[in-house]
C-alpha cells in the first residue's frame, strides 16, 4: 500500500488549462498540459512555472490536441523537461500544428504590442518561441489505442477513442491495481464527422469533464438554421464571419456548407477558410481517414469548394472586397488569430453577421459577444459592435449533460472517487448534483492547485 498524489494544476474550477500531475513513489507524470484561456487572472497562470521541478517529470499523456490541453507544452522546454510525450498518432500531429501556430501567434502579438505600445510590459515578450515549440515536438511518441501498454513497472495505460476530435481519447491508467480514468473531452454520440465515443466500464478514480454539465444542447436542424442565417445575411449584402476552432469545427462547417451547396439550398459565392492551422488539419483528416466518417473522395470534393488562405496579405485583399462571402477564421473564442483582423473592419457594420459555433469561455471576446457586448477591444483599441451576432449551440463537439451521463452508462460500479473537472463553477456543481440524483454517485469539484491522496 502506498500513496498516489493528484495535483490539479488546471481545468479545476474552470474549463481551461487542463493539467494534472500524478505523483507515485517512483514516477511523476502529467495528463495533458494545456494553456489557460479567457479570464486574465487565469491567463496569468500561463507565465508560472509548474509547482514541481519539470526535469523530474518522467512523461506526459495527451488526451487530444486542443490548445487548452497541449498549449503549455513548449513551456516545459524552459523548465528543462526531458521526458517523452505520448498520445494517439493523430493527436500528436494535431498537437504539433496547434503549438506551432500558438508559438507563431505569441511571437507576432509580442512584436505588435511593442510596435503599437499597448502592452504594460516593456518590452512585451512571447510566452514561448517557435524554437521552443519545435524542441518539444521532438519528444512526441505515438501510442497504440485500445490496448494496454506498460510505461513503467507499475504503470500501464490504455487510450480509447472518445469522439471529441480526430485522435481524441479517454485514458485508463492502471497504477498497480487501481484504474485512474481521465475522460478528456467527451464527444457526442451522433456527430456528423466523428464516430461515437467508446465508454469506460470501470474506474476506481474518475476524472470527468463538465463543460456542458449544466445544460442540454438544443434539438435543432443545424443545417437548416445555418442556411437561414446565411441567406438572411446575404440578403442585406453582408458577409458571414464564423470564428472557428481549427480542429474538427472548421471541417464540420465545411461539410455542412458543402452539403447545402450540393442540394442547391445556398447560392454560389466565395467560401473562405482563413485559418492556416485549419488547412493543415485537413491533411491530418486525409492521413487518418479511419478516425472519421468522411471518405477520401468526399474530403477532396468538399475542399474544392473553399478558398484556403495562407498569407495575411490575402486576408486584407478579402476584407476589401464588398460582395457577400462566408469567412471561417480562427480562433473559435475570438481570442486571437485571423478573425480579429476581419472584425476590426466588420464589427461596426450591421449588414454583416458573426456566428458563434462553440463553447465561449469566461473572459474571452467570444463570451462577451455572446452576452451582448456593445464594444470589443482588439489590439488596444475599442470597436463598436453593430453587426448581427448569432449562435449555433448544437454544433458543439462536447457532450451535454445527458450525453455525459450516457457515457458513464456502462459503469455498473460507482468509482471510489469521482472528480468533476473541465467546467466553469456552475456547470461543474450542477453536474455534481445530477450525478448524485441520477446515479447516486458522490463526487467532488476540485479547486486549482488542490492535491488529493489516493492509496493504491
Amino acid at each position: 500500500m502506498e500513496p498516489v498524489f493528484i495535483h490539479f494544476l488546471g481545468a479545476a474550477g474552470t474549463v481551461t488549462g487542463s493539467k494534472y500531475l500524478i505523483e507515485t513513489k517512483k514516477t511523476k507524470f502529467l495528463v495533458d498540459c494545456g494553456l489557460f484561456q479567457g479570464l486574465k487572472e487565469l491567463r496569468n497562470y500561463n507565465w508560472d512555472y509548474l509547482p514541481i521541478n519539470a526535469s523530474n517529470i518522467d512523461f506526459v499523456l495527451l488526451t487530444h490536441g486542443h490548445l487548452d490541453h497541449v498549449g503549455y507544452l513548449p513551456k516545459l522546454v524552459q523548465q528543462n523537461f526531458k521526458g517523452k510525450i505520448y498520445g494517439s498518432a493523430p493527436t500528436l500531429e494535431i498537437a504539433a500544428i496547434v503549438i506551432r501556430d500558438s508559438a507563431k501567434i505569441q511571437e507576432e502579438e509580442a512584436e505588435q504590442a511593442n510596435k503599437l505600445g499597448y502592452s504594460k510590459h516593456h518590452p512585451a515578450k512571447p510566452l514561448y518561441t517557435i524554437e521552443e515549440a519545435e524542441k518539444i515536438i521532438t519528444r512526441f511518441e505515438p501510442i497504440d489505442i485500445n490496448k494496454w501498454i506498460s510505461l513503467t513497472e507499475d504503470i500501464q495505460v490504455n487510450f480509447q477513442p472518445n469522439g471529441h476530435i480526430i485522435g481524441s481519447c479517454f485514458i485508463d491508467i492502471k497504477i498497480k491495481s487501481k484504474h485512474f480514468v481521465f475522460s478528456g473531452d467527451v464527444g457526442r454520440p451522433n456527430d456528423l464527422l466523428m464516430y461515437p465515443p467508446q465508454k469506460p466500464n470501470y474506474a476506481d478514480v474518475l476524472f470527468i469533464e463538465s463543460t456542458y454539465g449544466d445544460r442540454l444542447h438544443p434539438k435543432e436542424d443545424v443545417k437548416e438554421k445555418l442556411k437561414q442565417i446565411l441567406l438572411k445575411t446575404i440578403s442585406k449584402g453582408g458577409s458571414l464571419i464564423i470564428p472557428s476552432f481549427a480542429v474538427e469545427r472548421t471541417q464540420l462547417l465545411m461539410y455542412l456548407f458543402w452539403q447545402l451547396r450540393k442540394e442547391g439550398s445556398i447560392p454560389e459565392m466565395p467560401f473562405i477558410i482563413d485559418t492556416p492551422m485549419g488547412t493543415d488539419v485537413l491533411d491530418v483528416f486525409r492521413n487518418f481517414s479511419d478516425w472519421h466518417k468522411l471518405s477520401l473522395n468526399e474530403c477532396s470534393e468538399m475542399c474544392k469548394m473553399f478558398r484556403m488562405v495562407k498569407e495575411i496579405q490575402e486576408t486584407y485583399q478579402i476584407i476589401h472586397t464588398h460582395f457577400p462571402k462566408v469567412i471561417i477564421a480562427g480562433s473559435g473564442m475570438v481570442s486571437g488569430g485571423r478573425v480579429l483582423t476581419y472584425l476590426q473592419h466588420y464589427l461596426s457594420n450591421p449588414i454583416h453577421t458573426l456566428l458563434l459555433v462553440g463553447f465561449q469561455a469566461e473572459g474571452t471576446r467570444g463570451r462577451k459577444l455572446l452576452e451582448g457586448a456593445h464594444e470589443l477591444k482588439i489590439y488596444g483599441k475599442y470597436y463598436p459592435v453593430k453587426l448581427n451576432v448569432e449562435v449555433l449551440h448544437s454544433l458543439s463537439a462536447h457532450a451535454d449533460q445527458s450525453e455525459l451521463l450516457d457515457w458513464l452508462s456502462d459503469m455498473n460500479l460507482e468509482p471510489q472517487k469521482t472528480f468533476i473537472v473541465h467546467g466553469e463553477k456552475q456547470s461543474a456543481e450542477t453536474f455534481l448534483v445530477k450525478l448524485k440524483d441520477t446515479l447516486g454517485w458522490k463526487s467532488t469539484v476540485p479547486s486549482l492547485y488542490q492535491i488529493e491522496e489516493i492509496i493504491v
